[in-house]
C-alpha cells in the first residue's frame, strides 16, 4: 500500500519560511507525479505546485517566485519550500501522488495534511 507522509507544518510570521517534506512508501516513487495543495477554512482546495518523475513543475500564480518545489527520487521524498510566507498562505497543506497505467486506469494517493499558520 502507498502511503504518504508529511512534515514541517507550523507557525511563522510573514515574510518568514517554512520547509514542508513527504515522504513515500509503498511503491517506485520515481513513476509517480507529485503535488502539493492546500485548504484554507471555507474555501476549496487548490493546487499549488505539480513535479513529474522527470522534474519539469509547474505553480499557482498565487506562489511563483516564493514556493519551490523538488524531489529527491532516492529518498522517496517531495519538498516544498515556502518563502516570503504571506498571511493568505495559511492552510492544510496536502501531499498528492498519482499515476495512469496504460489501461488509463488513475492511481491517486494523499497524506493527512499539515497545517501552515502565517500570522504575526
Amino acid at each position: 500500500q502507498v502511503q504518504l507522509v508529511e512534515s514541517g507544518g507550523g507557525l511563522v510570521q510573514p515574510g518568514g519560511s517554512l520547509r514542508l517534506s513527504c515522504v513515500v512508501s509503498g511503491s517506485i516513487f520515481s513513476i509517480y507525479a507529485m503535488g502539493w495543495y492546500r485548504q484554507a477554512p471555507g474555501k476549496q482546495r487548490e493546487l499549488v505546485t505539480t513535479i513529474t518523475g522527470g522534474g519539469r513543475t509547474n505553480y499557482a500564480d498565487s506562489v511563483k517566485g516564493r514556493f519551490t518545489i523538488s524531489r529527491d527520487n532516492a529518498k522517496n521524498t517531495v519538498c516544498l519550500q515556502m518563502n516570503s510566507l504571506k498571511p493568505d498562505d495559511t492552510a492544510v497543506y496536502y501531499c498528492n501522488a498519482n499515476r495512469v497505467n496504460l489501461s488509463g486506469i488513475r492511481y491517486e494517493y494523499w497524506g493527512q495534511g499539515t497545517q501552515v499558520t502565517v500570522s504575526s
